[in-house]
């Protein structure tokens, strides 16, 4: 593979030589031997599961005698510039916490190195959108730390109003309960609020209309949001939206929640804990979230549950660590069976689809855990950073919803865009 090792995102000009940092996937053994160990986790694992670092360090001190663990936490908002400033000199951390969405561009960049995925319990079953999340160019350069699903969420008053009393299991059954909320409630009402931009929630339609947003092959990605099946998934993203989705249609979905705390819409899709917080009393302005807003699983026009997009953190090593060995080790032990366990008490999704077999029979977690069976993950291309940037996606779908452009015409622009920056390292 050919990379560039950039110590830095962003800086430019900080070059290291692959020879003088290593390479963990050679064999060859780097820091096992190693007396200190700094873990960078954001303040999530501080304020939440604190009992979780400690189990892990002390597994790694039990094999270790004397090491000791050094442990920083940040907010998500800093923990990338500070990253990236000291990827620039020799005090990199051993072990880093990332959104599964920051992962590419550092890999892409050579920041992190290789790990043997066989060394991490239940790799041959993670998540799919985990598992592609610490994927690039066929090696591993991290290991799913937990996730977080996207699910439907309605206002059983509302639909109660309307006929309705359970809760869509078909997308027909969905679409004909939208109908008659739409119809009874008028057009000031959204049945459904799906903000047009909403680009993670657009993207479930192509996927499960059998699209992509881009395709490799022979190492080359080339776009793919004008091939038929692509198509078929933003039109009836479109009827989504033109149907039941009757407020600003220039919006993204960053306030969702507080819209819906509003209650001038039945239902939204978005990840799990968007109900919840609309439900929270500082954004429930009708007074009657609490006990009437239920999760369920989304099912998909293809007939099988709308496949979502998996956020979540992944844990990777630096490759500038003078302990990457036992770096390895101390992710090993966070994220083995106990720590999932813990994680998912917790009210995380596992990493992995044995760990996730076990919330389904839960009914308080069955609907997240269901939903996260089928999931996408973005191309993990070398300027996939740069599409997203650009906001391409967004655009295109903005200038669907608002009828500034056709399904086909917005889509070959978005490919042309794509197409000028994906394979850019």
């Amino acid at each position: 593979m050919k990379r560039k090792l950039i110590a830095a995102i962003g800086i430019a000009g900080m070059m290291v030589s692959i020879a003088a940092c290593g390479d963990s996937g050679s064999g060859d053994s780097k820091g096992s031997d190693a007396k200190e160990l700094t873990v960078w986790l954001t303040v999530d694992a501080q304020n939440n599961w604190p009992e979780l670092v400690k189990a892990a360090d002390a597994a790694v001190q039990k094999k270790h005698p004397g090491v000791k663990v050094n442990h920083e936490y940040y907010g998500w908002p800093d923990k990338n510039a500070k990253l990236d400033a000291v990827l620039a000199t020799d005090k990199a951390p051993d072990v880093v916490e990332m959104g599964n969405t920051e992962m590419l561009g550092y890999m892409v960049k050579g920041a992190f190195a290789p790990l043997d995925a066989s060394k991490f319990e239940n790799s041959d079953a993670w998540l799919d959108g985990l598992e592609a999340s610490v994927t690039y160019e066929g090696k591993t350069y991290g290991v799913p730390y937990y996730a977080g699903g996207r699910v439907g969420n309605w206002r059983k008053d509302v639909f109660a109003a309307a006929g309705v009393k359970a809760a869509p299991k078909t997308y027909a059954e969905l679409t004909a309960a939208l109908d008659k909320v739409q119809k009874k409630e008028g057009d000031k009402f959204s049945a459904w609020y799906q903000p047009t931009r909403d680009w993670y929630a657009a993207m479930s339609f192509v996927y499960d209309a059998g699209g992509s947003i881009a395709t490799e092959s022979g190492g080359q990605w080339k776009a793919n949001l004008s091939s038929p099946e692509s198509l078929k998934g933003l039109t009836e993203y479109k009827k989504v939206v033109d149907s039941y989705m009757h407020g600003d249609k220039t919006k993204d979905e960053s306030d969702r929640y507080i819209v819906y705390g509003q209650g001038k819409s039945g239902m939204i899709f978005g990840a799990a804990w968007e109900g919840a917080t609309a439900a929270d009393p500082k954004n429930d302005k009708t007074g009657k979230l609490k006990d009437n807003l239920e999760n369920f699983v989304m099912p998909g026009p293809s007939g099988k549950n709308l496949p979502v997009f998996l956020g979540g953190s992944d844990l990777a090593v630096p490759v500038k660590s003078d302990a990457q060995d036992l770096a390895a080790e101390w992710i090993a032990a966070f994220t083995g069976k106990d720590g999932q366990k813990g994680l998912m008490a917790k009210g995380n999704l596992p990493n992995n689809l044995t760990d996730l077999a076990s919330l389904k029979s839960d009914p308080a977690t069955v609907v997240p855990a269901t939903a996260a069976e089928s999931s996408w993950f973005v191309p993990m291309a070398p300027g996939w950073g740069q599409v997203e940037k650009a906001q391409v996606l967004q655009t295109m779908l903005q200038s669907i919803g608002t009828g500034k452009k056709s399904v086909e015409d917005a889509a070959k622009e978005a490919d042309a865009a794509i197409d000028k920056v994906i394979n850019t390292k």
